[in-house]
């Protein structure tokens, strides 16, 4: 039996009908618990410290510069029900569904097409595992060879989809039984609340967002299949992305498309230019340095196109000055000269920072070494490149700032 949703949406209003008719709640009080005081704590003593202290006590409200990036995965499994609710309670405006789909053709909230024996039981359910792509081989460590397992959504149909419990994204490459291979989560994050999550289809979704009164983020996944797939071609899978919110009566304004294909934003802009108009375009090429040079100098280029939102990962848009001071990046420079607003990607999914941070500070890893870092990174990105959202893990670490500096 699942659990009942958890009371992180308890309120005097009744309870929330997702799925069913749209019922807009007055919005529910924001509660950021204990993170991003640990973290104003940790933080190098000066200024920003002094003024993000000054705003301990609130009050704090929702914020559409945060993006709850797959809900909250730093403690909840990712995209599921009691994720974007955790999420909204802690003042996220706007909560993201990556979307796949279904052997059936139906869309479907997964980080990736292909990984559900990663971030649900479908590998302990044998009726659904024989289904799976690959099922679990285990490590052969002498041969140093490690465990895999290949489960997709493209896999099964939608019922069977639905009847799956999320678990927090992680499996054991060292594992030669299954139940090691599913003990994987990350040590900075938690399996407390993972005890059956609820996934998302994409109708359900933007039904859950709409009756909270938040905003919408929406992205085109990759396929992992080859396209078309039984005659679904990439344009209708596009297409329905974007025909779920219209049959749901959402205001293109409220609703910000993403992809890491330009071709998918160049789609978006030719079929539905009034929801391209905030369409996110995940700038893939910024992970090498030849890429990311490239990539800079294309900015102009893309804006002529139409782009309006480019949305590479944040360690693009710093560097470090001759002074090892945080500074914008050429590729942030650029892309303000060329109009385009920037969005950026994701807080909260490095772990400690004690050691310099992981890839995403790497152009600034010798400054880096405490968590509290996190806000004197956020603050160069708020107030020197100008960025107008950021994806994180968890809501309330970036609410506070939101919160404190009036975004």
């Amino acid at each position: 039996m699942r659990p009942s949703l958890p009371l992180l949406l308890a309120s005097s209003a009744a309870a929330l009908p997702w799925g069913g008719p749209h019922h807009h709640q007055t919005p529910m009080r924001v509660e950021l618990g204990p993170r991003p005081y640990y973290l104003v704590d940790n933080m190098d003593a000066g200024p920003l410290k002094d003024q993000l202290a000054a705003c301990s006590e609130g009050p704090f409200h929702r914020s559409d510069f945060v993006f709850a990036h797959r809900g909250a995965p730093l403690q909840f499994p990712e995209h599921t029900r009691e994720g974007y609710a955790a999420a909204a309670r802690m003042g996220a405006g706007v909560i993201e569904c990556d979307v796949t789909f279904t052997a059936d053709k139906q869309l479907v909230c997964r980080h990736s097409m292909c990984d559900l024996h990663s971030t649900t039981d479908i590998l302990t359910r044998p009726e659904l595992a024989k289904k799976c792509t690959q099922g679990f081989t285990p490590a052969d460590n002498q041969r140093g060879i490690p465990a895999s397992a290949n489960c997709c959504t493209a896999d099964i149909t939608l019922a069977e989809f639905e009847s799956l419990c999320a678990k927090m994204d992680g499996v054991n490459l060292n594992a030669t039984t299954l139940t090691e291979y599913l003990d994987g989560t990350p040590r900075f994050r938690t399996d407390l609340y993972a005890t059956c999550g609820t996934l998302m289809t994409h109708k359900a979704y933007i039904a859950m967002v709409d009756d909270l009164g938040l905003k919408f983020t929406s992205e085109a996944k990759l396929p992992a299949v080859p396209m078309p797939f039984n005659g679904y071609t990439q344009e209708q899978f596009l297409s329905d992305i974007i025909a779920d919110y219209k049959a749901a009566g959402i205001d293109a304004s409220r609703v910000w498309p993403q992809s890491f294909q330009f071709e998918d934003i160049a789609y978006w802009i030719k079929t539905a230019p009034d929801f391209a108009e905030q369409a996110l375009f995940l700038d893939p090429r910024v992970s090498t340095q030849e890429g990311y040079i490239n990539a800079t100098a294309s900015l102009p280029g893309l804006a002529a196109q139409g782009l309006k939102i480019v949305a590479p990962g944040f360690w693009a848009l710093t560097q470090l000055d001759a002074n090892k001071k945080i500074v914008p990046s050429a590729y942030a420079v650029a892309a303000r000269k060329a109009g385009l607003d920037i969005v950026t990607w994701s807080f909260d999914r490095s772990g400690w920072l004690n050691k310099g941070g992981d890839s995403f500070y790497q152009p600034i890893h010798e400054v880096i070494n405490n968590d509290g870092d996190m806000y004197t990174v956020l603050d160069v990105l708020v107030k020197q490149v100008g960025i107008k959202g950021l994806f994180t893990d968890w809501a309330a670490t970036v609410v506070y700032y939101a919160n404190c500096f009036g975004l």
